[in-house]
C-alpha cells in the first residue's frame, strides 16, 4: 500500500518510566497520540515474558510504544508529559517498583528523537526542575517487544483493582493538573 499525500505522518516514540499500566493510561488521554502499545525494550532476551521482565534479569526496561501525529503533538510535548508524570531522578525505581524494568529510559527512534530528548534532558536540568539529579537514559531504540494482550488497556479494564487507584490513578490526575485539557482532551483518541 502506498501513502497518498492526503496520508498524515506518524512517528514512534518508546519511552520507559516505571511500569507500563501507568504510561499506558496517562498517554492514551492525549491527543495526536493514536496508539499505545505496552512492551518491553533494551533487554537480551528475545521473545521475554512479563514474568521474564519481572525478574529483573533479562534486562528489558517495561515501555510504552506511541504512534502518535506530530502536526498535533510534538515528540517535545510527548516528553513534557513523559518527564511530569515519573519521578527521573531515581535509578531503577518508580516508587514502590524497583527493578532495571522500571528504569527511565528514552529509546530514540531516530537521530531527531536522541538529540531532542538529550536538549531536553540538559535543559530540566540547567532549570534544576528536580532536586535530584535526571538519570534518565537515552539510547538508541533496539527490538521492541509486544506485552501479553492482558496487558493492553490495563487500566481501562482494571481501574478498580488496588494498584490502579493508588499508584496509576493519581499519575492520570497529575497529568490533567499540569496539562491543558483543551489541548489534550480525555477521550481524544
Amino acid at each position: 500500500m502506498t501513502e497518498s499525500k492526503n496520508d498524515p505522518v506518524r512517528e514512534t516514540a518508546i519511552l520507559g518510566g516505571g511500569c507500563f499500566w501507568c504510561l499506558e493510561a496517562v498517554f492514551d488521554l492525549v491527543a495526536g497520540v493514536d496508539e499505545v502499545v505496552p512492551g518491553y525494550c533494551g533487554g537480551h532476551v528475545e521473545l521475554p515474558s512479563y514474568r521474564d521482565v519481572c525478574s529483573g534479569g533479562t534486562g528489558h526496561a517495561e515501555v510504552v510504544k506511541i504512534v502518535f501525529d506530530p502536526a498535533k503533538v510534538s515528540y517535545r510535548e510527548l516528553l513534557d508529559v513523559f518527564f511530569t508524570i515519573h519521578d527521573p531522578t531515581t535509578v531503577d525505581r518508580q516508587g514502590n517498583d524497583v527493578g532495571p524494568q522500571y528504569r527511565s529510559v528514552i529509546f530514540a527512534t531516530s537521530e531527531a528523537q536522541l538529540h531532542t530528548a538529550l536538549a531536553t534532558i540538559e535543559a530540566l536540568g540547567e532549570r534544576r526542575v528536580f532536586p535530584k539529579a535526571i538519570v534518565t537514559r537515552v539510547e538508541r531504540a533496539p527490538r521492541f517487544w509486544p506485552a501479553e494482550p492482558e496487558h493492553h488497556d490495563y487500566y481501562v479494564n482494571n481501574s478498580d483493582q488496588p494498584y490502579c487507584q493508588y499508584v496509576v490513578a493519581p499519575k492520570i490526575t497529575k497529568f490533567r493538573s499540569h496539562f491543558d485539557l483543551r489541548r489534550w482532551p480525555e477521550g481524544s483518541r
